[in-house]
């Protein structure tokens, strides 16, 4: 994924440019440290306290240089309005978010009010269209049936969530004004990898197959995820 959106990166602005960027829900900070450090200017929104905590102390292992381009905001990605001005972004994140959001619009909308004129907005959601494949490939017949006509699913954590389908996203992109520019698919032939798998000695055979997949029908419509990159006015 991240070479997904490295892609969409140099597509949108010009090379060199320092963009801001605002990382909703970061987690441990994966994504935002590695935007800072291509020198970027990254804020990271997060309400998760222990996820907080595992940034900070990613954070603080980087150096001086990093950790100033770095900001930390303890929040709900819901209420980027209480603590953002609209505008002031060039790059929001909201990857691994919209699976935990009952109505994703609202949030979507405020997301896309934070981005400048031209901004990028990137999303990484469940695919809804693909929710039959994790369990049938496993052989639970009964999962996979059930999973044709739903769009909640557990995940690994054991909590019930959502996912989202490609055209429904794909219409609210529009209605907020950031249509869609690109979309990927992400995990087309990992997905069902244990947690704890080791990194197999093929590994880059691997994420090349998984890149290519990505980038192409058939495969991508089955993937695990979507990764949708929206244009702010685009």
């Amino acid at each position: 994924m991240a070479r997904q959106l490295d892609e969409q990166l140099a597509g949108c602005f010009p090379v060199g440019q320092r963009l801001r960027v605002l990382d909703v829900g970061m987690g441990q900070g994966t994504q935002a440290l590695r935007l800072a450090r291509a020198g970027h200017k990254v804020t990271g929104l997060e309400q998760d306290p222990k996820m907080v905590a595992a940034a900070r102390e990613a954070l603080a292992a980087e150096p001086e240089g990093i950790r100033q381009r770095v900001r930390l905001v303890e929040g709900d990605g819901r209420d980027t309005g209480v603590h953002f001005l609209p505008g002031s972004f060039d790059v929001v994140l909201c990857h691994g978010v919209l699976m935990y959001v009952e109505e994703p619009d609202p949030l979507l909308a405020g997301l896309a009010r934070m981005l400048a004129p031209g901004g990028l907005l990137s999303l990484l959601v469940r695919n809804g269209d693909a929710l039959a494949m994790r369990p049938g490939l496993a052989g639970d017949w009964d999962g996979a049936l059930v999973s044709f006509d739903t769009d909640a699913y557990t995940n690994r954590l054991g909590l019930r969530v959502r996912a989202d389908r490609l055209d429904a996203l794909t219409a609210t992109l529009a209605g907020i004004g950031a249509p869609l520019r690109a979309w990927y698919g992400v995990r087309v032939f990992t997905d069902t990898a244990a947690d704890d798998a080791g990194v197999p000695s093929d590994f880059g055979a691997l994420l090349l197959a998984e890149e290519r997949a990505g980038r192409r029908d058939p495969y991508r419509r089955v993937a695990a995820l979507l990764h949708l990159c929206g244009v702010r006015g685009g």
